[in-house]
């Protein structure tokens, strides 16, 4: 019924009396006057497209017989039960965006890759470093290990772009080779999409599929307003709706790889945020529910510091309207350190611009990093002291005890026992742990079992493991 109204809709206007101004439109008198093509774009970005390709050896465990020439001379190197490493591999894309040869694409790609590897369109293939991983937006930087220059693609504003603007996407799906699809954008500063920290994604119905994984979403005018990540699928293949991180979180991440840091900068706001509900909106006066809603700020904090207030809505930054913690979480993060931003609140019904300083996030205590050697549970674990930069790098807000689990070696006892990167430990052995010397007066000690409590991501529990 409903295709039936859109079909006779569309004829009633079909065969509507023109307007005067479209009747006066004349006929093309050539090809060039009715072809649209984005083939220009394409032919000026592909050029910048890369095929990333990432590979680790995993070793497996070794048993002492195959040491033993005796057996091996009857099995042989790889002969029935003996254990063969395995070689684990990642597909996805990749665009350069400095001549020097850098390389945005998604840290997915790379993660717990040890090598890596780009193909240019023109064949080439070269190694690459890892120079930055950022799990938080799920952005990675390679270098690329040849000598350049090589060519780059603009990286565009996401600020300037509509929903119905025209934009392609290329990669590499399914490892078919580099390929070029059409759509538009669907919409913008979609919040929940559950992939990353830094919830903003610009959604398109261009086909993105496995592959186009790091590769850009481009614009009619050739520049690069975002980096393919996720699509909703059912089936593992495009269903039309795709998302993009947004160009400006793209800068963020450069930057910080431009510097020489081994994790990414960014502003710290130092509050507790939740959503605007339907109730909290009618209570305090407001036509629709929006904004975040401050619940708490921590001390010393550029929140604190300015002002904010448990009770406060923040509704603007810098002028754009926010409509929950995610997007303001994207606007705040996006913005470069030093100066300060305009945050706009409603406080009492009224609305105010609270100027809030830029800062990183102090690193108050010092890290001390401590890789445990010392058999006990969490031995290959690199152990660090809990501040308001390592909660920010680890995305544990609102965290102030314990010490965080940084990094885990591949392989090593703490990871084949289960324990994960932003793991927070509070007390073995019944002893509480404020700091890394702590854990490791505690961990040194000898002990015929060893009971540890954790906090991940908010859920506290006790473990117990065999000494």
């Amino acid at each position: 019924m409903l295709r039936t109204f859109a079909c006779a809709s569309v004829l009633a206007l079909l065969l509507a009396p023109l307007p005067a101004a479209a009747q006066q439109r004349a006929v093309p008198d050539n090809r060039a006057q009715v072809q649209f093509s984005l083939a220009p774009v394409v032919k000026q970005v592909t050029p910048a497209v890369v095929n990333v390709y990432g590979t680790r050896v995993e070793k497996r465990p070794q048993n002492p017989f195959f040491d033993d020439p005796f057996f091996r001379r009857f099995f042989g190197d790889g002969g029935f039960g003996v254990p063969q490493d395995r070689v684990q591999r990642s597909l996805g894309s990749g665009v350069i965006v400095e001549p020097s040869g850098l390389v945005i694409t998604n840290n997915h790609v790379i993660e717990n890759m040890t090598e890596v590897r780009v193909a240019l369109g023109d064949k080439r293939e070269f190694e690459a470093d890892i120079v930055l991983r950022d799990p938080r937006s799920d952005l990675a930087v390679l270098r690329i290990k040849g000598n350049g220059p090589f060519p780059t693609a603009p990286l565009g504003s996401d600020d300037t772009i509509e929903v119905g603007d025209f934009v392609i996407a290329i990669g590499n799906p399914f490892g078919v080779g580099q390929t070029v699809t059409q759509g538009i954008v669907s919409a913008l500063a979609r919040t929940q999409v559950g992939i990353s920290d830094f919830q903003s994604f610009i959604q398109t119905d261009a086909a993105i599929n496995p592959g186009n994984s790091g590769g850009p979403l481009v614009d009619a005018s050739g520049h690069v307003i975002g980096i393919n990540t996720a699509i909703f699928s059912r089936s593992g293949g495009s269903m039309g709706i795709g998302f993009a991180v947004p160009a400006a979180m793209v800068r963020t991440v450069l930057a910080s790889a431009k510097e020489g840091g081994k994790s990414v900068r960014r502003p710290w706001f130092g509050a507790r945020l939740q959503v605007v509900s339907a109730d909290i909106a009618e209570s305090m006066g407001m036509e629709r529910p929006t904004g975040a809603l401050v619940v708490s700020t921590l001390p010393g904090s550029p929140a604190g510091a300015a002002g904010l207030k448990s009770g406060d809505v923040i509704v603007a930054v810098d002028g754009r309207a926010i409509e929950d913690p995610d997007s303001f979480g994207y606007r705040f993060a996006t913005r470069p350190l030093g100066g300060r931003v305009a945050v706009t609140i409603l406080r009492g019904g009224k609305r105010a611009d609270i100027p809030v300083e830029l800062a990183a996030a102090p690193e108050r205590p010092a890290r001390e990093a401590l890789t445990v050697a010392s058999n006990s549970p969490l031995r290959g674990a690199t152990i660090v002291n809990l501040s308001p930069a390592v909660a920010e790098e680890l995305s544990l807000q609102g965290l102030s005890k314990g010490v965080a689990v940084q990094e885990l070696d591949q392989g090593s006892t703490a990871e084949r026992l289960g324990f994960q990167t932003g793991d927070v430990v509070l007390a073995v052995n019944g002893s509480e742990v404020e700091t890394t010397k702590d854990l490791d007066r505690v961990m040194r000690s000898r002990a015929s079992y060893w009971q540890v409590t954790i906090n991940r991501k908010g859920q506290v529990f006790t473990t117990m493991f065999g000494g």
